[in-house]
């Protein structure tokens, strides 16, 4: 009885910011993660183009608590499921894309449903608090995080090492701290690492051709860039 009070409870009690209630929160959390190495990618789309779509190349693909796997991307200031992904502005999703057989398609594909549901049931893990470490994975986009410097008008562009799960669902991008490190290369589970949306530095994530093209002083990306990090 105790256990379906506080059920009912949680499903009473709604979150100010999704509008959603705890106990749906909870099962949409992520509880395992399995990395995106065929190129799969994510086809959105934005207000300022009516008849063009975008691509970005998925992350991993995660599983929920209810069942349902998703792909995932960087997105602006944190790691997004790509149906999540509903802003007029900045991009809605419009489904996956295989750019080998140049083929659409809007569910996860069955062997990446197969591969973790099999690895949640292997690893399925006993952890006591919500930020016990479920599970990281080196980053394989080139993914970069965009830090604010106490200079306003210069920007630092730090390389994420990994992806890390927690118990609690949350899902962190980490970044290298240099004054942490003992010895190289940094890899997933360093202690140097930290997690880039906990800092008051972080703005934005971009993958590695963004992210270039800002080392290299391109205009319209300086351009854009400054755009979203004047309106953060």
């Amino acid at each position: 009885m105790k256990t379906s009070s506080s059920r009912h409870n949680s499903e009473n009690v709604v979150d100010l910011f999704t509008g959603k209630s705890l106990a749906e929160l909870h099962d949409q959390r992520f509880i395992r993660l399995s990395p995106e190495l065929d190129g799969l990618e994510m086809l959105y789309s934005n207000d300022t183009t009516d008849d063009r779509l975008f691509s970005l190349k998925v992350l991993c693909w995660g599983l929920r608590a209810n069942g349902e796997v998703v792909g995932l991307v960087p997105w602006l200031n944190d790691i997004v499921a790509c149906p999540d992904i509903c802003d007029p502005l900045n991009g809605q999703w419009e489904g996956y894309y295989d750019p080998g057989i140049d083929e659409v398609f809007f569910d996860a594909p069955m062997h990446k449903v197969v591969e973790l549901e099999t690895a949640a049931e292997y690893y399925e893990l006993q952890c006591d608090h919500d930020d016990d470490v479920v599970q990281e994975l080196p980053d394989t986009l080139g993914t970069h995080a965009v830090l604010a410097t106490e200079q306003s008008n210069k920007l630092n562009l730090v390389e994420v090492v990994s992806w890390r799960l927690l118990n609690n669902g949350q899902l962190y991008g980490m970044l290298t701290d240099a004054q942490k490190v003992v010895s190289t290369p940094v890899l997933p589970g360093d202690d140097c690492l930290y997690p880039a949306q906990a800092s008051e530095q972080f703005r934005y994530f971009f993958q590695h051709q963004i992210a270039n093209k800002i080392k290299a002083e391109d205009p319209e990306a300086l351009a854009a860039i400054s755009l979203l990090v004047d309106g953060y």
